[in-house]
């Protein structure tokens, strides 16, 4: 009995598929999959900070406060050197939010000499245990779903370096480019860009080319910094401009703080405030939480005891009333 027409179209269509010779895709961004369309909204992290301190301070007169306006929002989850193993880490958050068809944000941050030593100072002991750390992170991260934070500050930061230690990171830059291009088809990754007022869009463009951004979906814009979206919309176009459009320069925007602008300062500044919550489009990619609101830059601002990325429900309420 002949096959039905539909299967019969599908065979000839495998049998031509079979006899027509493969092309070399060049160097791209990842098709396999849109997150965005695999997923039904983004994750929100249960085990976040914020939702840590809500769940450990029910009787806080903030408590419903910050669990309303900033624990039950989806934001990044940003992996380091405190992670443990990063392998089960990775897969542990991604498979979390898979299982109930949500999108992942992560941030990778373990680069050698991450923040030139400051609040945020560490990272990966040498070169190759960096290599070996986002090797395991991308194969942990598989074909999820998922969105990608590339190393904030990194590509910003590389004036603070020598010489050799700049061609170092962007070796190694490049090395996690072409991990999450070669592993992960579902995800969309972006490398740092700075922010607004940080390295001038031509410059950062040339920087990005080195880490040939041209194999991963874009950049990132703001990354826990306060500039507010239409001037990172303004610089993020400006940066894809510079690089010629087409693969590589897409980009997201850091929302998470940015509701009242920057006034100059970027280590834990009064009177910021919240910022749209993550959702698609928006003049970019996606308007994401990426810095988690409430966890604090480092000691200094209105929170000169708390270290960089420790809860603080002074600076959370603070983002929240705006002042």
């Amino acid at each position: 009995m002949a096959p039905p027409r539909g299967k019969f179209v599908a065979l000839l269509a495998l049998s031509l598929a079979l006899l027509t010779p493969a092309v070399a895709a060049p160097a791209q961004a990842q098709v396999a999959g849109n997150p965005l369309e695999m997923s039904n909204g983004f994750y929100v992290d249960p085990e976040s900070n914020s939702a840590k301190w809500v769940a450990q301070n029910q009787g806080h007169p903030d408590m419903a406060l910050i669990r309303d306006r900033i624990a039950t929002k989806a934001g990044a989850r940003w992996f380091g050197n405190w992670s443990g193993d990063i392998g089960d880490a990775v897969n542990k958050f991604a498979n979390d939010a898979d299982v109930i068809e949500k999108l992942p944000v992560l941030v990778a941050y373990n680069i050698p000499g991450r923040d030139c030593g400051g609040h945020s100072g560490g990272g990966a002991g040498s070169a190759q245990a960096y290599k070996d750390w986002i090797s395991e992170f991308s194969t942990a991260l598989g074909g999820h779903p998922a969105i990608v934070i590339i190393e904030p500050d990194a590509l910003a930061q590389l004036d603070c370096m020598s010489a050799a230690a700049q061609a170092e990171r962007i070796e190694l830059l490049k090395f996690a480019v072409r991990e999450f291009q070669a592993k992960n088809p579902n995800t969309w990754a972006y490398m740092d860009g700075g922010n607004y007022s940080w390295i001038a869009a031509n410059e950062m463009a040339r920087r990005l080319k080195l880490v040939e951004v041209n194999r991963i979906r874009g950049f990132a814009l703001n990354v826990s910094n306060y500039y507010t979206t239409s001037q990172s919309l303004t610089k993020g176009n400006a940066i894809k401009s510079a690089l010629g459009g087409g693969a590589g320069s897409n980009f997201v925007v850091d929302t998470s703080r940015n509701g009242k602008g920057s006034n100059g300062e970027w280590c834990n500044p009064a009177g910021r405030q919240l910022g749209v919550t993550s959702q698609a489009g928006g003049g970019a990619d996606m308007l994401l939480w990426i810095k988690v609101p409430g966890d604090s830059d480092g000691k200094c601002g209105i929170a000169p005891t708390v270290e960089a990325g420790h809860f603080s429900p002074v600076i959370a309420k603070r983002l929240i009333q705006g002042w």
